[in-house]
């Protein structure tokens, strides 16, 4: 969507209303051929897994009891993740992404939907192209109905007839668009295992960046994210989703998209000012350390069951 619609990412493309869902399009056709390709050719030899990494936000209703919002956030996850996902696991676009591009293209006066069709054969050879699911997840978003005028310009934004609100009261540590909210996380998982038939997950993108740099590496914000996010992750697993692995995003501080180097997600501090680039340890990478060594929080009482 950034990269074939807003244009703010490579290749920067402004194709508004089409080209975000055209892009998408050969990225599910082509995972489908790698995956089978990887099949037919090294499994049993090599015995490997293929799948695919998709981030997604959760979506909650502003108000649970409202039919409207709970429509509207059920159609910010399908918008999201079942965008790529429902594909790959039931075989097709959600049904709610099918029903409003369809109808703000008509309400547009063009003869077909601006989002592409797969055929039988398609579907069939996409369906089941997934041997675990890669999950990145940062953040969540309240959300409620808001309709756009179809005189607009169409945008995928627009197609999806929903606002997105925050929690002033989230902790907002880094960009403005990371809010720390462990229990969606838990939400989103709970939805994958019900959507999608319960699949093989690794979290492959999780953490928490910062905009202002900390000259004693003391980054206990990181520290608070990871801990809560994780605790979430381990319920999820008490609900009997499919979890295997983590990772938390990420190890180094890096060239993060647009933001070059003023985004830092990195456990490690790194001086990009040095011809060296020497790296530092955040507060954090201590806290994560005895994590990973115990395979889990080394006090176990310090975290809700």
């Amino acid at each position: 969507e950034k990269g074939y619609e807003t244009g703010e990412h490579a290749p920067g493309l402004k194709l508004g209303g089409c080209g975000a869902y055209k892009a998408a399009h050969h990225i599910i056709k082509t995972h489908a051929k790698v995956w089978h390709s990887y099949n037919t050719t090294w499994r049993r030899e090599q015995r490997g897994m293929v799948g695919i990494s998709l981030t997604s936000g959760w979506g909650e209703p502003v108000d649970p009891h409202s039919q409207t919002d709970r429509d509207a956030a059920e159609r910010y996850i399908q918008f999201h993740l079942g965008w790529f996902a429902n594909p790959i696991y039931r075989g097709d676009y959600p049904e709610v992404m099918k029903n409003y591009v369809g109808k703000k293209s008509a309400q547009q006066g063009l003869g077909t939907s601006r989002l592409p069709t797969f055929s039988v054969q398609e579907k069939t050879y996409i369906k089941g192209t997934s041997d675990f699911l890669g999950i990145g997840h940062f953040t969540t978003r309240y959300v409620l109905q808001k309709s756009f005028p179809f005189l607009q310009v169409s945008s995928y934004h627009t197609d999806r007839d929903l606002a997105e609100l925050v929690d002033p009261s989230w902790p907002a540590p880094g960009p403005k668009w990371l809010y720390s909210v462990p229990w969606g996380f838990r939400r989103l998982l709970n939805f994958i295992k019900t959507q999608y038939g319960n699949p093989l997950i690794y979290v492959t993108e999780n953490g928490v960046s910062e905009t202002v740099q900390c000259p004693q590496l003391c980054d206990e914000w990181r520290i608070q994210y990871l801990k809560g996010y994780i605790n979430e992750i381990l319920k999820a697993l008490n609900d009997g989703v499919n979890v295997k692995g983590y990772t938390a995003w990420s190890l180094l501080d890096k060239f993060e998209w647009n933001k070059g180097f003023s985004e830092r997600f990195g456990l490690y501090h790194i001086d990009f000012k040095n011809k060296d680039k020497p790296r530092y340890p955040k507060a954090s990478v201590d806290y994560y350390k005895k994590i990973i060594t115990a395979n889990g929080f080394p006090n176990p009482r310090e975290v809700m069951s």
